[in-house]
């Protein structure tokens, strides 16, 4: 029974994950956490001479409880284990890994996945998720099938939130970033989405945000109101609403969002356009090139728009494209100056900082541009679109059944690349992850399985409208004959 158990244990493009009570019990976790302390013993210790590993956990059903249950675990292992003493997001974590020169984190959470996932993400001392080599060194220790007693400890609970708010705080001026958003009439409405982030934005703001910043979904609800804690817009309920009712006698509203664990953002501006990293990307290289000299390049996923390297490419910056995965980004973070990186679901990491998504960072980064230009940020969207676009994109999620299903559909695929796709020739063939065909600048296709979920993604962008829906249509017209 543990060998059949052990040995469907995959990580995912982000971590481990799995049903809560199935696939993720005490009985997994417990051998998940144990090859993981052996690893990063194995492969990080002699750099950082430490022993310490820190656990978080975020907001779901058994999280604080199962991330309690693994101190003895980690103790077995020979290291000395610290936890959170609240819920927290990601993000805080691998920066207070960092920045005290911890061996590594464990974090118990299922990012944005539905209420009844939990899951497990690995951190190094170097303030990002571990690479994927590292991930199936853990595999292979998993198979050995190794056994450790748990071990009692007596453990610190350290204020892990406090830590990440004040470094943010410590990048901005926050009076200066209210003072302004009041002198321009913006209201900013926060969505926490029942997640981890909740609580951080009146600390951030030193509780003076009565008048300018609301913050919505803070309460603990184990469902998620019903909904995957996922930024995207068809999970965001009442915000699009509220953002609405909250514009009078002049005022305009921004609705910023946050998923599950705190690392991904999106947000919708002062028009009511649902604004993606797809968008928000393009806005933060825009802005922050014309502040910084430097001519460090940008990274991006082959998920990302072209408008993220047309922009980059006018600054003179190099772009490179990458997996999907923000560990990709954060490798390259890690070992070279990086000017910002981010991908398409919502992840943007930013050099001067840290080699890890941050939502809160993001977030305050966003509003701190909107007042340092004194433009709203539907006007800057609107200019990158004239000058860099047009550009669309969206994305078409198709399930299938099992890996034997996804191993036929990948092998079809590679089998039957057209030539052209409704009468546009298809330029150049990409297979850096998924398969990519590109028929021109600001207009692509991409088919690619995803890391955590039986999915089969399609994503587009395209200069019209009409022709991303019809590629769209194109594309899954293409699959759906096969599944």
């Amino acid at each position: 029974m543990d060998q059949e158990v052990s040995t469907s244990i995959k990580f995912g493009t982000d971590g481990w994950r799995g049903i809560i009570g199935f696939d993720f019990n005490i009985s997994n976790l417990s051998k998940v956490v144990v090859a993981s302390c052996q690893e990063l013993n194995y492969q990080y210790f002699e750099l950082v001479k430490s022993k310490k590993i820190l656990i978080g956990y975020d907001r779901r059903f058994m999280a604080k409880e199962f991330a309690k249950s693994i101190i003895p675990y980690v103790h077995s292992c020979g290291l000395e284990p610290l936890i959170s003493q609240s819920y927290v997001t990601t993000p805080a974590c691998s920066l207070y890994a960092k920045e005290n020169n911890m061996l590594g984190a464990l974090i118990i959470t299922a990012s944005h996945n539905p209420y009844n996932w939990l899951g497990l993400k690995i951190k190094s001392f170097q303030g990002c998720s571990v690479t994927s080599s590292f991930t199936k060194a853990v595999e292979k220790r998993l198979n050995l099938f190794n056994k450790s007693e748990p071990l009692k400890f007596t453990y610190d609970e350290i204020n892990i939130k406090k830590f990440h708010i004040d470094k943010i705080r410590s990048f901005f001026d926050v009076d200066f970033i209210l003072r302004r958003l009041k002198e321009m009439n913006i209201r900013v409405i926060f969505d926490c989405m029942h997640g981890s982030a909740a609580d951080s934005i009146h600390q951030l703001f030193n509780g003076k945000i009565s008048d300018i910043v609301k913050v919505i979904r803070e309460n603990n609800d184990p469902y998620f109101g019903g909904k995957p804690p996922e930024p995207l817009m068809q999970y965001l309920g009442d915000l699009e609403q509220i953002t609405r009712s909250e514009a009078n006698n002049g005022m305009r509203t921004l609705g910023i969002i946050f998923d599950g664990d705190g690392d991904r953002i999106a947000v919708i501006d002062e028009s009511g356009r649902y604004c993606s990293s797809q968008v928000l990307l393009p806005y933060f290289i825009n802005y922050l090139g014309q502040k910084n000299n430097n001519l460090y390049p940008v990274l991006k996923t082959v998920s990302g728009s072209d408008i993220i390297s047309n922009i980059s490419k006018e600054q003179n910056r190099e772009v490179f494209e990458l997996p999907v995965g923000f560990k990709y980004i954060a490798e390259m973070m890690i070992n070279e100056n990086i000017f910002i990186g981010g991908e398409e679901s919502g992840g943007i990491g930013f050099g001067n900082f840290l080699p890890e998504r941050d939502a809160l960072f993001a977030s305050i980064a966003l509003l701190n541009g909107i007042a340092e230009q004194s433009k709203y940020l539907d006007e800057s969207l609107n200019e990158i679109q004239q000058k860099f676009g047009p550009s669309f994109y969206d994305r078409q999620d198709i399930f299938f059944p099992d890996n034997e299903k996804k191993n036929y559909l990948r092998d079809f695929i590679i089998r039957n690349i057209p030539s052209k796709i409704l009468d546009h020739v298809v330029l150049n063939v990409s297979k850096i992850d998924g398969i990519k065909l590109r028929m021109s600048n600001n207009y692509w296709l991409l088919f690619r399985f995803s890391g955590t979920e039986p999915l089969l993604r399609l994503y587009c962008e395209a200069p019209t409208k009409d022709l991303l829906q019809k590629t769209l249509t194109w594309s899954k017209q293409f699959i759906d004959n096969e599944i």
